[in-house]
């Protein structure tokens, strides 16, 4: 398939954001763009359906992430909680090859279009898991002699997620997947990928973030909208997150 062109000035725009791209970022995004226009004429994708928008609304909103990912280490692990089409994690994993990106989805459908685009893309530092948010962010792995491995709670450097909805919601789906902080080491970044209204939001969800340990960092303003920025002041409570459907049928308040 071939890859997408971006629109003119749209890489100097990025630059102002201070996104650079090595030798084939820009054509691989392109070629993401086209594969994830293509597979929505027949699933639901994104409801953005001009190549010139989808540049902007979905490929520099993502990537305005990675001002907040530079510091982690090669080899620190991010997940994507509610990947759909692979926003924000697809760009990201294109743009950071040295971080480890899991894309987490639901959908079957979604899951399939997105393990096929990472294995045209050749995107080796990403992988898909078919789950819901709930139940990942309560997965502890298997116990062995020297404590448990595998998992998803707790185990990430940085989680990132883009979506509609209450910021209570939204952390009490992604907060869980964070490390916590340990002697004196800070835990995970938590980046969601808001819109104007996320003052708002942050101001209904107070009671929430404190139940879940969770701590606003701060808010950065972007030119596709806002990064609500977390941190985790301590592990996660147990219950949380809910079970299946339970935050967004009855969020915390």
């Amino acid at each position: 398939m071939t890859p997408l062109a971006p629109p003119e000035g749209w890489v100097e725009k990025a630059a102002e954001q201070g996104i650079e791209f090595e030798p084939g970022d820009v054509e691989r995004l392109g070629h993401y763009l086209a594969l994830l226009l293509a597979a929505n004429e027949h699933m639901n994708l994104t409801g953005v359906r001009d190549a010139a928008e989808a540049w902007t609304r979905h490929i520099l909103d993502s990537l305005t992430l990675i001002q907040l990912l530079t510091d982690l280490p090669p080899g620190a692990s991010v997940i994507d909680v509610g990947s759909g089409g692979g926003l924000p994690g697809v760009p990201l994993a294109i743009t950071m090859p040295t971080l480890r990106f899991t894309l987490l989805e639901a959908t079957g459908k979604k899951t399939e279009f997105l393990r096929q685009a990472i294995a045209i893309l050749g995107l080796d530092n990403a992988r898909v898991i078919k789950g819901r948010a709930e139940d990942a962010g309560q997965d502890r792995g298997e116990r062995t002699g020297t404590g448990r491995t595998g998992g998803h709670r707790e185990a990430y450097d940085a989680v990132v997620a883009r979506a509609v909805g209450p910021l209570s919601v939204l952390a009490e789906i992604t907060v869980p997947f964070a490390k916590p902080p340990s002697a004196g080491v800070a835990g995970g970044v938590i980046a969601l990928i808001k819109g104007q209204k996320a003052d708002e939001e942050l101001a209904a969800a107070k009671e929430s973030l404190h139940q879940l340990k969770a701590v606003h960092e701060t808010t950065v303003e972007t030119p596709t909208g806002r990064i609500v920025v977390l941190s985790k002041g301590a592990a996660t409570p147990k219950l949380y997150p809910r079970a299946n459907g339970e935050p967004k049928r009855a969020p915390m308040k």
